[in-house]
């Protein structure tokens, strides 16, 4: 009867499970989290210790994340004063649960991954087409034109990550 505390509800179905976080070290489980992804959170701090995150959308390559701003703003006067940047990847969850009619039990599954690095901007017109293409490649598959008005008038960021972290939340752990 105790074991039926936990039982894990998913997808429709029972089974013994306990609800737990599991951290990922392998690159492919990290790169297919970021692959799930359609935003990222781009968090940053001033030099006051004020934070400051912003949803952006991105691309992603061998470790480097891609982003592109307006060519100015709050987010780049901040990245002036301190490039340094954690950047946080978030799948779609789902909620599960171990008792549908005990809220404590109710948990989200879900995989995130968190970067760190500093950000360089990309001057350059073909180096930031380059990078245009890394950022389109996220979410299509088809080739794109950029005229130059408009990659001059676009700041394009580099991040190459110094450290990845990768947890899974709600994770079935069978006993």
């Amino acid at each position: 009867m105790f074991l039926n505390l936990y039982i894990y509800i998913f997808a429709g179905t029972k089974q013994p499970y306990f609800m737990r976080t599991v951290v990922h070290t392998e690159k492919e489980v990290m790169e297919e989290v970021i692959r799930q992804c359609e935003i990222c959170f781009v968090g940053m701090a001033d030099t006051d210790g004020t934070p400051y995150v912003i949803p952006m959308n991105f691309g992603y390559r061998d470790g480097v994340v891609y982003l592109h701003s307006a060519p100015h703003g709050k987010s780049l006067d901040i990245l002036k004063r301190n490039p340094l940047v954690c950047i946080t990847f978030c799948g779609k969850g789902e909620i599960a649960f171990q008792d549908k009619q005990v809220a404590c039990s109710y948990g989200m599954r879900a995989k995130s991954v968190i970067g760190y690095g500093k950000v360089e901007f990309e001057e350059d017109m073909e180096g930031k087409r380059e990078i245009l293409d890394i950022f389109m490649g996220q979410y299509s598959k088809m080739k794109f034109k950029y005229g130059d008005p408009a990659v001059r008038n676009v700041k394009v960021w580099k991040v190459p990550l110094d450290t990845m972290t990768c947890r899974e939340f709600g994770a079935p752990y069978r006993q």
